[in-house]
């Protein structure tokens, strides 16, 4: 029986030739990311926020957003945060928390706010709230984008260490590439970024510096093997040689993520939304990203040949070796 072969044996295809157009690329979007992080910004969950959030989803085709506002705004519990999320007709609900000696009407709120929108609009159907202090969310945001700093930090540190500088400095750039358009995404769809999403960051993370290891550990070997080949040629071929890995694993990976996002609960859709993407850029930025950087940071044929000695250089023309 003849194996199924998503990529054929001994490609050559030439990743290395359109490296400047697409590193051109990469850089807009990034700088279009940031932008919409800055100027849009994300939708923060009650995880960082703070206060009491509740999902509804309208049995119209759009949510009547403005009449909703209008409708919680008379209740007198403060100025309501509503947004559109994903389809349409669902909007997610956000209030501050009651402080003081009101504290205790967070219950009633709640109740006051669901008996409201289901008076109003038959057929919305509210989904489960929760609710988290302002310090509490404080503290979770923090320590969220701490975790996050520190993840690409380590892993920097780790691949300085097992190959070169060059390597450290590629690698984190290609994270940050991969961080800045899943950003960007949650920016420009308005999806609502809370500690899942820092959690899909993380695994984003992951998956990511695996599939860059693994191009950088065959860059390695065939610097030692070929060392006289182009380092262009050399990227090129050491891609290759690692497609067919890159290309089944990505496959295998998505196959399931696909699942998720078409029959998965809304919970993990966000969670689901951020790693589907993740694996489409981190593929591409170890191929696109952190593997032509290595040209531009001086790294040559070389560079993994160790240093010869005085005494080794004496040594081997006494012997008689060129």
């Amino acid at each position: 029986m003849k194996l199924l072969k998503l990529v054929p044996d001994n490609t050559n295809i030439r990743f290395l030739r359109w490296r400047v157009p697409f590193y051109i690329i990469s850089l807009l979007l990034m700088a279009a990311s940031l932008t919409l992080v800055f100027t849009k910004g994300l939708n923060l969950g009650v995880d960082f926020i703070g206060g009491q959030s509740m999902r509804v989803e309208f049995a119209e085709q759009t949510a009547p957003i403005a009449q909703v506002r209008e409708e919680i705004d008379r209740l007198g519990y403060g100025e309501p945060v509503i947004q559109q999320i994903g389809t349409p007709n669902t909007i997610s609900v956000r209030m501050k928390l009651p402080t003081g000696e009101q504290a205790g009407l967070s219950e009633t709120m709640t109740r006051d706010i669901r008996t409201t929108i289901e008076r109003n609009h038959p057929g919305a159907h509210i989904g489960a709230v929760s609710s988290v202090s302002g310090k509490v969310s404080d503290e979770l945001f923090r320590t969220g984008m701490l975790a996050l700093a520190l993840a690409m930090i380590g892993i920097s540190i780790y691949i300085w260490i097992r190959f070169e500088w060059q390597f450290g400095i590629g690698a984190l750039f290609a994270l940050a590439h991969d961080l800045t358009l899943a950003l960007g995404m949650f920016a420009l769809t308005g999806m609502e970024f809370d500690l899942n999403i820092v959690a899909a960051l993380l695994t984003l993370i992951g998956y990511s510096l695996n599939d860059t290891i693994v191009v950088y550990d065959r860059i390695r070997e065939n610097l030692k093997k070929y060392r006289r080949m182009p380092l262009p040629e050399l990227l090129d071929l050491s891609v290759n040689e690692t497609l067919s890995r890159t290309i089944v694993t990505s496959t295998s990976v998505l196959i399931t993520l696909l699942a998720l996002l078409l029959l998965g609960p809304d919970v993990i859709f966000g969670f689901t939304a951020a790693i589907t993407m993740g694996i489409f850029v981190g593929t591409y930025s170890s191929i696109y990203m952190a593997a032509p950087i290595l040209i531009w940071l001086g790294v040559k044929s070389d560079s993994f040949v160790p240093t010869e000695s005085r005494a080794d250089a004496q040594a081997r023309i006494a012997r008689g070796e060129a």
